[in-house]
């Protein structure tokens, strides 16, 4: 079994410790996620606009969370 996949098991466990502490890391998991797809995306050219577009946010609050990093390839 993936550890996602661990995770979104115990995250509807009936234990709130258990079920809460997945909920964490599945946070922790999405925000790594969605960091590594945007600098894929940024560096294959895409807009903050078609970014935001492809994750339902504003443009704004993509280039707010994303811009800062480093290592994103357009617009540094």
């Amino acid at each position: 079994m993936s550890e996602a996949t661990k995770l979104a098991a115990e995250a509807s466990s009936r234990d709130p410790s258990t079920g809460l502490r997945a909920v964490a890391a599945l946070r922790r998991l999405l925000e790594q996620l969605e960091a590594l797809q945007v600098r894929n995306a940024r560096i294959q050219g895409w807009s903050w606009k078609t970014i935001a577009e492809q994750l339902h946010v504003s443009k704004q609050a993509v280039h707010k969370k994303h811009a800062g990093r480093r290592f994103l390839g357009r617009g540094r």
